[in-house]
């Protein structure tokens, strides 16, 4: 079960205290936000990419915001391809609805924080079941996540 993936990652860093699992359903970002208790906005979606070179991209980003594909392709040198169904669990250790961060052992993602997370003081990214969430900084999931890097690829609803 991949919430283990992700309870053992944690565990490590001596973080899996922050793990909140729910009776109810938080595999979208609005489910999310009513297990939690917090606005869409603060909930934190792990986009999953492919690149041509097969290279995998975990993109960390708030609630609201959408893949901007201009952005995407300026920063990546090609265009947004989202990995298939099967394709999730193969490169990221989770399963739709729960995808994270957390416990990706495939050396062949990147992943990365996008900067629509900056504006919250605690943002809330899935913990590898479609029932689990945790509560971190932004700071704190750039480092706990190994982000390689802070990026800007997406676009608000204001935008």
């Amino acid at each position: 079960m991949s919430i283990e993936i992700a309870r053992a990652y944690l565990k490590e860093l001596g973080m899996d205290d922050r793990i909140m699992e729910f009776n109810v359903s938080s595999a979208t970002v609005e489910l999310a936000a009513k297990a939690v208790g917090t606005a869409p906005e603060h909930i934190v979606k792990t986009l999953s990419f492919k690149l041509k070179d097969g290279t995998g991209i975990l993109i960390q980003a708030a609630g609201d915001a959408k893949i901007d594909n201009k952005k995407y392709k300026d920063f990546f040198g090609e265009k947004a391809r989202m990995l298939t169904p099967e394709e999730v669990p193969e490169y990221t250790n989770h399963e739709i609805g729960g995808v994270c961060a957390f416990g990706v052992t495939n050396p062949n993602v990147k992943i990365y924080c996008d900067k629509s997370i900056q504006r919250f003081d605690t943002v809330y990214p899935a913990c590898g079941s479609s029932n689990s969430a945790a509560g971190f900084t932004p700071g704190e999931l750039f480092e706990v996540s190994r982000s390689i890097g802070w990026i800007d690829v997406t676009k608000l609803p204001e935008e």
